[in-house]
């Protein structure tokens, strides 16, 4: 990562990760049951619960991180790394979707929705990531977060009006150019942090 930080490319990196369109799809197939109002119920709160799930991991990863004695640069390569996979996975989704997190449940809470939907894997690697190699701009990576999840939230309670919309190949097509933009951006991180690795042992 260089030292200069952008509120906006952050949020925009952490977007992508979240893949708000990307889990439209899966979140109408868990609330299929469920009347509207009770949809747009469930969708607030779970997306609250995935927020204060991210926040827990901005406020203590650190400390977590820490335990092991890990290098910035390595967290760089591990989190380019990580973003290369989720990136390809938009990009090639596997022939199956991700329907195994569906349930038939009216009302599911916190999982699937809040986490892993909104608060997976990668959303939280990438916040590990993001702390560690971003110490001194801690306040504006909080921003950047907030609105992210905002954002993601927003595209997911009006998720059935967009669906309406885009349909299934517009969603696709959606997420598969976040895929895009995501790989281009792993690849960087990657060689930010080979870049860190020859200037510390040189």
């Amino acid at each position: 990562m260089e030292n200069s930080f952008s509120i906006i490319s952050t949020m925009l990196l952490l977007l992508f990760v979240l893949d708000p369109f990307g889990n439209i799809p899966l979140l109408l197939s868990i609330l299929k049951n469920a009347t509207p109002k009770q949809r747009y119920k469930i969708i607030i709160r779970e997306s609250i619960i995935g927020l204060m799930i991210l926040m827990v991991f901005f406020f203590f990863g650190e400390k977590f991180l820490n335990i092991f004695h890990l290098q910035t640069e390595s967290i760089t390569i591990a989190g380019g790394i990580i973003f290369f996979i989720i990136s390809l996975k938009m990009i090639f989704p596997n022939a199956h979707g991700d329907s195994i997190f569906a349930t038939k449940e009216e009302d599911p809470l916190v999982v699937p929705i809040a986490m892993p939907l909104i608060a997976g894997p990668g959303a939280l690697a990438t916040i590990l990531v993001l702390v560690q190699t971003n110490q001194q701009h801690l306040p504006s990576l909080f921003v950047s977060l907030f609105l992210a999840w905002l954002i993601s939230g927003g595209i997911l309670v009006f998720s059935p009006l967009l669906y309406k919309v885009l349909k299934n190949k517009g969603l696709t097509a959606l997420e598969r150019l976040m895929g895009m933009l995501l790989l281009i951006m792993a690849v960087q991180m990657f060689i930010d942090g080979i870049k860190g690795l020859v200037n510390t042992y040189m």
